[in-house]
């Protein structure tokens, strides 16, 4: 009897781990081909923890020696900026602005959902987004850069929409020191 419930107790404990907010490069995809990234039309995006600035991934999730979110989230199946990612951005801009010599890259990303064709072109036109708004508010263009990194670097796996929203982000990555 005490191997048998070691054994579901190894079982749970497995399973658990399964679901825990891990960082990856695509474990966990569910490979659904469902053709883009949301559970249900009209989801609001998530504000989960999530990756420090430089790789997208687990991280302190705030620009460099400040305390401005390096990331903005979107709706499932969206690259509209939602008045929450705008706000972001607005902190973002004037830093970005005042450290002029410090490159910046905006990376797209997409949950697990969907195929990777879908996802990179979704993430793509997230970091699209972001780096518009940036030029628009006047960061020089050719200061940025973007990459689509669709699904393959999820901050968090697991089945549900507490990971797929983390997952749903662009990241504003900046190379160098702050006043270089």
């Amino acid at each position: 009897m005490r191997l048998s419930t070691a054994g579901a107790l190894l079982a749970v404990a497995i399973l658990a781990a399964g679901c825990g907010g891990r960082a990856g490069t695509g474990a966990g995809e569910l490979g659904m081909g469902t053709g883009f990234d949301g559970a249900a039309p009209g989801m609001g995006a998530g504000a989960g923890a999530g990756a420090g600035f430089g790789a997208g991934g687990v991280g302190t999730s705030t620009l460099p020696g400040t305390d401005i979110a390096d990331r903005v989230f979107f709706a499932v199946d969206q690259s509209t900026l939602s008045p929450e990612a705008t706000a972001t951005l607005s902190r973002q801009v004037p830093w970005l602005m005042q450290n002029s010599s410090m490159p910046i890259t905006i990376e797209g990303h997409a949950d697990e959902r969907g195929t990777r064709e879908y996802n990179i072109a979704l993430s793509a036109r997230r970091a699209a987004a972001v780096r518009n708004y940036m030029v628009a508010n006047g960061i020089p263009d050719a200061r940025i850069s973007t990459t689509p990194f669709g699904r393959e670097r999820p901050v968090a796996t697991c089945p549900s929409e507490s990971c797929w929203s983390q997952n749903r982000r662009a990241v504003t990555v900046v190379t160098g020191a702050p006043g270089v």
